[in-house]
């Protein structure tokens, strides 16, 4: 008669994302489970480990429901980035596994009205989730509600969403008259094929180019963070000599995004401080590698922290006031440098 397999000792030597599946899988059949799970999860406040396997099993496909630990994480005590993250993963969550369409419209206008303080939802994460019935049943909301700032930027998302030109146009020809505005209701013109009011508009609206094309690459980078943004970015602010602001707000609008897309453009900042070659100048860019390092921590690429660190030491072994800032950072040097000319600092 064979024996029992070992079932605890077989369950150990499986690694964290394959117990967290089959976990899943079985807290899908079983609602006691999952719930138990979903309180455990937010009563030892462990949202940022939880955030990570989410985006682990996201990131591999899975095809367990994680949409009510998400919402869960979502409505969590979490605050600033991880709620960001949290809400970013839901909306990831909701796309493959769709809730009901109007139960979600109004969890969304709910917490963009009833939750000072929390982060603004961008309504295009979860337009697929939402669907024609959910976007739909949350402009009749939005239509009905009385009119705040709030109410305003939802319809206006909604609008962009939707492509309802017309009432986006309306909107923004409602807000105050800025370059910002101007060139937003030029490019939508564009887009929708209205060329002519595009070019009379623009010819009534944009009398400061400079103010215009650095309003423009600022949106164009908000929405997509790339070194190539970051560059146009740069190249307006410097030419109205306003780049040392503009940068600390690119650096500070980074934080929302995922951080794959941030990694790249924090590397350049990094060389960019580098290339001043002064003492503040690599003492900064050894605070930036340390939030660099977490931010692959948060994409879970840290391997690749190592190989890029060890290409920008090789690259600038010569600058051994960068080594030192990067010692006194708590970064440890890699190995190919550790022993060379980087044992006798200098200035």
């Amino acid at each position: 008669m064979t024996s029992a397999p070992d079932l605890r000792a077989y369950l150990r030597t499986l690694d964290a994302e394959t117990l967290a599946e089959l976990l899943l899988e079985q807290a899908d059949r079983d609602p006691r489970l999952r719930h138990e799970l979903e309180l455990r999860a937010v009563a030892h406040g462990k949202v940022g480990p939880v955030l990570d396997t989410l985006q682990r099993l996201l990131d591999a496909g899975t095809q367990a429901d994680l949409t009510p630990l998400a919402r869960r994480m979502a409505d969590s005590d979490a605050t600033g980035a991880e709620l960001r993250r949290a809400i970013g993963l839901y909306a990831r969550a909701c796309t493959v596994h769709r809730p009901d369409p109007r139960e979600l419209a109004d969890w969304i206008l709910e917490t963009q009205l009833d939750r000072p303080g929390w982060p603004e939802i961008n309504l295009a994460d979860f337009a697929p989730a939402l669907g024609d019935e959910g976007l739909a049943h949350l402009k009749a909301a939005l239509t009905q509600a009385p009119q705040n700032d709030v109410i305003r930027r939802l319809t206006e998302q909604l609008a962009e969403v939707t492509g309802d030109v017309d009432t986006l146009l309306a909107i923004l020809s409602a807000q105050p008259p800025t370059p910002a505005t101007a060139l937003r209701i030029v490019r939508l013109l564009r887009s929708a094929g209205r060329h002519g009011e595009a070019i009379a508009h623009a010819a009534r609206t944009v009398v400061h180019p400079r103010e215009g094309v650095l309003a423009l690459r600022r949106a164009e980078f908000r929405r997509h963070p790339s070194p190539d943004t970051y560059r146009a970015l740069r190249a307006a602010a410097e030419e109205l000599g306003r780049w040392p602001e503009e940068r600390a707000q690119a650096l500070a609008r980074l934080a929302e995004h995922d951080p794959a897309e941030a990694i790249p453009v924090y590397r350049l900042h990094v060389e960019e401080l580098i290339q001043l070659k002064d003492p503040g100048g690599y003492r900064e860019a050894a605070q930036r590698l340390r939030e660099l390092r977490a931010l692959h921590k948060r994409a879970d690429r840290v391997p690749e922290f190592g190989e890029y660190l060890a290409g920008l030491v090789e690259t600038h072994k010569r600058k051994t006031r960068l080594l030192v800032e990067v010692r006194n950072a708590r970064i440890a040097v890699p190995k190919v440098v550790s022993g060379r000319k980087a044992a006798t600092m200098g200035a």
